[in-house]
């Protein structure tokens, strides 16, 4: 059985860099060092100065590639590090089409920075592919998704949005951070860029902050090593460690989050003091059946709303068990306020525009009991006034 054969769980596993061919070591070496011998003064060896390349950091660069089913993976110091390098793809003139709801963080880097060097951008509801087409100008290079989207949890038709790209000549990039490739792999549904916030479910112990790229194309993989190694913001040997270490229980560690998530999204969907749920494992979600088609899973982040900042207030205050901050994709729960955390870099008109209200939280699903997380959350609940108005809740 060839190592193409494997299922995605064993790969996760057993790779080139499962045994050390040195020693036997059946843990990665991290090489600390800055620079390497050189041998010979006309032929320098593969590895010279650890930006350029490291081999703890390639061993990472290399998992990920192989998951992804992509041919090159990059490194980078952090999920911004990577966005931010896919973007210098692009040249003064440019422009993107890029998701309405996406990262706050993506949308400070687009508005605040692209914009200074002369790349125009749109922000379209990504869902609709006729609101993209009618976006796409002659100078559009990338079509930029987040699927499913943060904090709303969207859903893009990703093969949809390919098609769209490739008939206009564009780029597409793809924020896979939510889904990972243990659910799904837009390299193989045409997507050009795969990144993430490896910090998120692939490091898994919110102990580490680390970025990765993921492309299929050899010469676009070759443009990118040369941002990379221009750029600089590669990640140190002790985190790739960290992110290789934590990818080995990735599909059990998923595999339960989204299970549990189930089953808060239901009790949430049932709760009269929630308005709004938006999770893609709901039948109700707009985007159920294209997840379904495209995901082999709705993931472990779900979005719900309550109406207003004061109940949220509320709510925070009296659960137990989450840790109330910043990222997600840990093996603790992790609940967020996107208004004053993840979205805290977008304007107040455009979140609210967006659908991001003061009233959001959003929960990544971590490794305790369901049950246990689902009482948590109806005992901060039953501190919160009964409206009539919270009865008519939506799912979405």
């Amino acid at each position: 059985m060839s190592n193409s054969e494997w299922t995605f769980q064993t790969k996760l596993l057993h790779n080139d860099s499962k045994v050390d061919k040195e020693t036997g070591a059946v843990s990665v070496p991290i090489h600390h060092s800055s620079t390497f011998h050189q041998v010979d003064i006309e032929e320098f060896g593969k590895y010279d100065y650890s930006r350029s390349g490291n081999p703890t950091r390639e061993a990472l660069e290399n998992a990920i590639a192989e998951l992804e089913d992509g041919t090159r993976g990059f490194a980078f110091s952090s999920g911004m590090a990577a966005i931010s390098t896919a973007f210098l793809l692009l040249s003064k003139g440019d422009h993107v089409v890029i998701s309405e709801d996406v990262y706050g963080g993506t949308f400070r880097m687009v508005t605040e920075v692209l914009s200074r060097f002369g790349i125009d951008y749109t922000f379209v509801d990504m869902t609709d592919l006729h609101d993209v087409a009618s976006k796409i100008k002659p100078n559009t290079k990338v079509i930029y998704m987040e699927t499913p989207s943060n904090p709303l949890l969207k859903i893009t038709d990703i093969s949809g949005i390919v098609k769209l790209a490739k008939a206009n000549n564009c780029l597409t990039f793809l924020d896979n951070t939510f889904m990972t490739p243990a659910l799904q792999r837009p390299l193989s549904l045409g997507v050009d860029v795969v990144l993430h916030s490896a910090t998120k479910f692939l490091a898994g112990h919110s102990d580490v902050l680390a970025g990765l790229a993921v492309v299929k194309d050899a010469e676009l993989g070759q443009q990118i090593y040369k941002l990379q190694n221009s750029f600089g913001a590669v990640l140190g040997v002790q985190d790739a460690w960290l992110v290789l270490r934590g990818m080995k229980t990735l599909h059990v560690r998923l595999q339960q989050s989204t299970a549990s998530a189930r089953k808060i999204a239901e009790a949430l969907s049932k709760q009269p003091k929630v308005e709004e749920v938006y999770y893609p494992g709901l039948t109700f979600h707009k985007g159920y059946s294209i997840q379904r088609y495209q995901a082999d899973g709705p993931g472990a982040v779900l979005s719900f709303k309550l109406p207003d900042a004061e109940a949220v207030k509320t709510f925070v205050q009296n659960v137990k068990l989450p840790v109330f901050a910043v990222s997600l994709g840990a093996v603790e729960s992790i609940l967020s306020y996107p208004a004053k955390m993840s979205h805290a870099a977008m304007p107040k008109e455009e979140r609210e525009a967006r659908g991001i209200t003061d009233g959001l939280l959003r929960l990544s699903v971590g490794l305790e009991n369901a049950e246990d997380l689902i009482k948590d959350f109806e005992g901060a609940f039953a501190k919160l006034p009964l409206v009539q108005k919270f009865r008519n809740v939506k799912v979405r």
